[in-house]
């Protein structure tokens, strides 16, 4: 996945992990430039199945995210939003007609605590989520960083696992993450794994079927298994793949239930590896 983004943001969280780049203006973290052919054929000379706009929310250059995606899907590359998923409804559904995949950080589930700590709102937030879901073909998946003390009751998480199931489906996968202190929260500790351990057990009594632990240590919360009878399908160990028993056309080797998800075959060995990229000089 070649992964890219800008600068700015369209909300404004206390905690952002990523506020070096969400809150600066495009002067300050300007590192590329390149057209959105430009990207793609990048991509593409790199050995890339998709591109992400990511670090930043795509919402901000929405028309480039845009034309980036129409751009990769010629060349056969799939475009992949990670995003808050704040938006209105016609820029909404212009912009997912043109995604593949989206992971949308769910950064809570009470109104007071967008508006408080983000300066947004819930709902358009869920309305986004049910847009995906149900109006479009892009493959959802949901991210919600617990911090301590503010989104991390049990209260909280029930009500949050609750509606996901209910509005959503069982199958939409969660990833629960790990906070640090940042930005203008400095005054919270770190979460700790067993926070993370506590919600995704959480989300599984409630019928999550793909419930996930993150930025810690924890090769089970890592992992997939299989919603029909529970085989070990996917192993995960930080960013390393170990077993790996599903059939090449998406289905469980124990049970043969069709796993949700989009597949492309056994994976590579990319694993924890990160590479820089200069589009001008991949291009």
């Amino acid at each position: 996945m070649l992964s890219f983004g800008t600068a700015g943001c369209n909300l404004c969280c206390r905690f952002c992990q990523n506020w070096d780049i969400s809150k600066s203006r495009e002067f300050d973290t300007l590192a590329d430039a390149a057209a959105p052919d430009a990207i793609a054929r990048a991509a593409e000379r790199l050995g890339c199945a998709s591109v992400a706009f990511t670090y930043n929310d795509p919402v901000v250059f929405m028309e480039y995210a845009m034309d980036v995606a129409d751009a990769c899907h010629q060349r056969g590359i799939k475009a992949v939003a990670v995003t808050a998923g704040y938006m209105c409804a016609a820029a909404r559904a212009e912009f997912y007609s043109h995604i593949d995949a989206a992971n949308v950080d769910l950064k809570g589930f009470t109104e007071d605590s967008y508006a408080h700590t983000c300066s947004g709102h819930l709902r358009a937030v869920l309305d986004t989520l049910t847009h995906i879901k149900h109006n479009t073909e892009v493959w959802l998946e949901l991210t919600t960083l617990l911090i301590p003390g503010l989104n991390d009751s049990d209260e909280e998480l029930d009500r949050m696992t609750s509606w996901v199931v209910h509005e959503l489906g069982p199958d939409v996968p969660m990833h629960f993450t790990a906070f640090h202190a940042d930005y203008k929260m400095l005054d919270r500790p770190p979460t700790p794994p067993h926070t993370l351990i506590r919600a995704r057990s959480i989300a599984r009594e409630n019928g999550v079927s793909f419930a996930y632990t993150g930025n810690v240590h924890n090769r089970e919360g890592d992992s997939s298994y299989c919603a029909a009878c529970g085989a070990l399908v996917i192993e995960r160990d930080w960013y390393s793949l170990g077993a790996y028993a599903l059939t090449d056309d998406g289905r469980c080797q124990a049970c043969g239930a069709r796993f949700p998800g989009v597949f492309a075959g056994r994976p590579g060995n990319w694993g924890p590896r990160r590479r820089p990229v200069e589009l001008t000089a991949a291009d």
